[in-house]
């Protein structure tokens, strides 16, 4: 059943959706994802990813009713139009939004689940030639930020956070942050979700994992110099204050006065 109040939809989810209020909450989650949007007709006029996701609903039931060529041949129609590569074959759950949607490509074993955003530049790809699961799985409310490559069959967990540009190619568990070249976990939030709505958006606050080091290691120069201090103190009061090195190292002159009285 299909609700429409004010502006926005609302669907009841009682029941398993049908393919048209399948349409309709893809288009409603946008409210939830990006302030921009106003209204219905400006999502469906000028959201291109939200055209991508849509098309994509269609020509994934031509893929799994082996109508094959049509599904390729719209999902193609779908790229020139919106600059998102999606093959007919990958499985997407409920209301998936990209945002932006400009050069992300979603290879043909990929599976994502509900609740997932994806920016710009974002690659679920593959890593072998076989026709086998080669593509990742997403968990719900997965995040993927802007550039980032996820490659090969992994699993990112629910609730992931990935930073932009990284690289992604081993599993993640849930609820965690992972950045970098080869992506690395580098924050783990338990279950904890801080969006009352089960989405976090909040992709920028991504720890400095290299500034922490470094902050840890000025740290540990500081406590060594200042305990090489007081070990310099303590030799300074335990040697002997009276003693003249020159003194000691130094033979001393015998006075002409003296050599004249020996001779």
């Amino acid at each position: 059943m299909v609700m429409v109040m004010s502006d926005k939809i609302k669907i009841s989810a009682d029941k398993p959706l049908s393919f048209t209020a399948q349409w309709v909450e893809d288009v409603n989650c946008v409210f939830g994802r990006d302030p921009a949007a106003h209204s219905v007709w400006e999502i469906l006029l000028t959201y291109s990813g939200v055209h991508a996701v849509l098309i994509h609903r269609i020509s994934h039931r031509l893929w799994k009713a082996k109508w094959r060529l049509a599904a390729r041949i719209l999902a193609a129609t779908g790229r020139m139009l919106t600059n998102v590569e999606i093959h007919p074959g990958a499985t997407i759950g409920r209301r998936l939004f990209i945002d932006h949607a400009l050069g992300v490509v979603i290879g043909e074993t990929t599976e994502i689940g509900n609740d997932v955003t994806l920016y710009h530049g974002v690659t679920l790809g593959g890593t072998t030639w076989n026709k086998e699961k080669r593509h990742p799985t997403l968990g719900n409310n997965v995040l993927v930020g802007s550039g980032a490559k996820i490659l090969g069959a992994i699993t990112l967990g629910n609730n992931v956070r990935v930073g932009a540009n990284s690289v992604v190619i081993k599993d993640v568990p849930p609820c965690c942050t992972v950045v970098g070249i080869p992506g690395r976990v580098i924050q783990s939030k338990g279950t904890q979700i801080q969006n009352r709505h089960g989405i976090d958006l909040d992709h920028h606050l991504i720890p400095d994992p290299v500034g922490k080091a470094i902050a840890c290691l000025i740290e540990r120069i500081d406590e060594l110099e200042a305990t090489q201090d007081k070990s310099n103190k303590v030799l300074a009061e335990d040697s002997c204050g009276v003693c003249d090195a020159e003194s000691i190292c130094i033979p001393r002159k015998e006075s002409p006065v003296k050599l004249a009285e020996s001779a």
